[in-house]
Formats: C-alpha cells, structure tokens, sequence
C-alpha cells in the first residue's frame, strides 16, 4: 500500500487534530495546549522526543530499520545513518476569526489564519505513515514540531537548541510545507527553485516635531507633514534605488497621530513591514531607509526615531532538492497536481534559517476551499480565510515520500 493510500486511511483522524487545534489557537513561543496536543498524538510510537528549553517545541526522532550507511566516509565521518528533517510550524495568529466555520476559534483576537494548524496535523500523520513503515527507512527522520514562526524566530530558538542534529548527526535535507487558502487550486503542490520567499525587515518610526493650534502652523513644527513624506519618499526610494528585477516592498500597516482635528500634535509615528529577495538588497536596506528618514526630518527641522530591524531572510530552496520535490510529487500525485511557480512570493518564512545550513526545499500546497476561487478567495491571515481539510492526506503523504526517497537515494 502506498503512502498516499495509507493517508487516506488517517484523514478522519488528522481532520479531528487539526480542528482541535484550530478551536485552541496559541501565538508566539508559548504554545503548551498545542504541544500538549502534538505529544497525544505521538504517544505509542518509539519516537525519542526532546522538549524546548526556551519554548514549546517538540523534536522526535524516528530511527529506520531498513539497511543503512554504517561505515565512515568521506561524506559522513562519523559513520552514521542519514538523516533527513521535515518541519511544520504550530502557532496561531493575533487575528479575530470571522469565517463561521464549525470548529471556529474559542479563543478571542487568536486564530490559525495561516493554517498551521493544517502543516502540525501533517507532520502528525507522516509519523504515524514512517513509523508504520520503518523497515523502509535506511535513515533516521527529525520531525520538527516550532512554535513562533509568526514573527517571532521559532526556527532560530530550534536551530540553537539543536535541531538540526538531534538524530546525532546533522541533518542532510530538509523540507517544509506551507498551505495557501488562495492563489492555487485545492490539492496543487507548488515548488520552485532558488528564491522562494522574500527576507522581512521591521521598520518603526517616531518623529518629534512641536505642537501648537492647527490654524496655525506656522507656530508649531507639524510632524505629521514630515511622517506624509517619509512615507511618500519610501515608496519612491524602492523604484529609484533597487533594481526592478530585484525589488524591494514596503508596505506601511500602522500610522498613528493626533488626538482631535485641530491640534498640531507634538509626535506622529508609522510601522511598516519590509520585502526584499536578494541578501544585497536586504544589506543594503538596512542603511537606505534610516538614512532616507533621517535626512527628510532633519530638513524640516524635526526629529526622528528610526529602528530598522532585520527579521527573516529570503527563502532559497536548494535547486537539486526542489527538482527531486518536484520529481516526488509528479510521480505520487500526477503531473496535474505540481506546478511551478514563476516568481517568489513576497512572504517570509524563518524556514530559512533551516535551508541556510541543510540543502532543502519549501513546497506550497493549495488549500482553497472547494467551489471557492483561488483568485478572489480570503488569503493566509484574513480572518475570513478557510483552508479545506481535504489536503491534510496529501501533505502528510508528501511528507513521508520525501524522507523515504531521500534516505533510499543517501544510503550507497
């Protein structure tokens, strides 16, 4: 029996999971009713399991009991066996639900928009599928269960605890999959090689000016003129500056100023978030937009706040991983159900910090609704977006077809 065939066998079961764990969303590092629902579902299986020191995170290691490299070579000095790692991030996001599903969130400002609670109920089912299997894995498989993706490094807080080389040695691919409530038809995998995602920068700024009457500001040293233009001069800094086929995204998301309609307040301040696909670009951002900031306040005469922080970096899936992801879906699922994609997506993902230390790929999997259209239905972190439960099968038989045929491929 396939592994597609042995999912579908599970698919009642991931569906409960994935909706108990959308009814009781968690954010950021702390997730302990999530961890606490993953650990249940593993229970019984001869995982060795390693829990966060500084979050909630799971790590469980399946050895393989097929066949395996166990003699040093150049490659693998220690002698050994392979081991491939595949990842699902678990927490929520700060955002009121408002799609009257039936397992809606019970926790108010809290829901899984971005459909993590679908990749853990994968991650779930692809353990249960290896370990049923173990006699045909020639290696060890790290499952890799991170809190925090949502802005908050998870990956990072994982990679320093040792992730990549719980199975005793470092991992030699890995693989992440992330579903899309839009933009791709339900059941389509997507892959592409190269840049993926965008890096993400955080921009927040206060400028300080003088307040004083509104009908009259020539009096007063109005700072939100100032704020009107840095904004303005951002988004003609990117087309001036940056490479039109290296773009860079600036999108302003928070604007604060003033208390009543004639009062010239003392501060005005503006949050935005920040896209770029190249590590130049992302180096060179983090001197352009102060510098661009700092100088418009200065020649109004104002003062300006400007913190810029680096977040995630881009998303480059290995070439040769992402041609043997392609190769794995086409042939399990279909050439109907794999498509390419022709550009990256500007989102960011702290996967990574995962694929800049172990050749890898990122795969998208389309989970728009049926009957939905994936062009004009509610995207990732609406909190109208809906992900249809049909995939889960799919991605948890992805998941285990990737860490046989690697581990078959790095055994001699």
């Amino acid at each position: 029996m396939s592994f597609a065939d042995e999912a579908a066998s599970l698919e009642e079961d991931l569906v409960q999971l994935r909706r108990a764990l959308h009814r009781e969303p968690e954010i950021g590092l702390d997730l302990p009713r999530t961890q606490e629902k993953v650990l249940r579902a593993l229970d019984g299986m001869p995982l060795e399991i390693t829990l966060g020191q500084k979050t909630t995170s799971v790590t469980a290691v399946l050895r393989g009991t097929a066949p395996a490299m166990s003699s040093p070579t150049s490659s693998n000095p220690s002698g050994q066996a392979p081991a491939v790692l595949l990842r699902a991030d678990m927490d929520a996001l700060p955002v009121q639900e408002r799609t009257g599903v039936a397992y809606t969130s019970h926790v108010d400002g809290a829901m899984h928009a971005c459909g993590h609670d679908l990749h853990t109920a994968m991650l779930v089912g692809a353990a249960r599928l290896l370990n049923e299997q173990r006699d045909r894995l020639a290696g060890d498989v790290v499952f890799m269960f991170q809190p925090g993706e949502e802005g908050w490094d998870g990956a990072s807080v994982m990679v320093d605890e040792g992730v990549l080389e719980a199975s005793g040695r470092r991992a030699d691919a890995a693989y992440g999959l992330h579903v899309f409530s839009a933009l791709m038809p339900g059941g389509q995998f997507v892959t592409k090689p190269g840049t993926m995602l965008a890096a993400s920068g955080a921009l927040t700024v206060t400028v300080v000016g003088a307040g004083g009457h509104g009908s009259a500001p020539h009096l007063a040293n109005d700072p939100v003129t100032v704020v009107a233009e840095m904004i303005t001069s951002l988004q003609t800094m990117v087309t001036r500056r940056f490479d039109v086929f290296d773009p860079v995204v600036v999108t302003v998301g928070v604007l604060s100023a003033g208390s009543r309609r004639n009062i010239i307040p003392e501060t005005a301040s503006f949050e935005a978030t920040v896209r770029s696909f190249s590590a130049r670009s992302r180096e060179r951002l983090v001197d352009a937009i102060p510098r661009l900031l700092h100088g418009i306040a200065a020649a109004h005469g104002a003062q300006a706040e400007v913190r810029y922080e680096d977040e995630y970096p881009v998303t480059v899936n290995n070439p040769d991983e992402t041609a043997f992801a392609a190769a794995t879906i086409t042939e399990v699922f279909g050439d109907q159900q794999h498509a390419q994609l022709a550009a990256p997506l500007s989102g960011s993902e702290d996967f990574s910090r995962v694929l800049a230390r172990v050749p890898g790929s990122f795969v998208g999997l389309g989970a728009t609704p049926v009957g939905a259209d994936p062009h004009t239905a509610p995207f990732n972190h609406s909190p109208y977006a809906v992900f249809d439960d049909a995939v889960l099968a799919s991605g948890a038989a992805l998941y285990a077809e990737l860490a046989t045929r690697r581990l078959a491929l790095l055994t001699p």
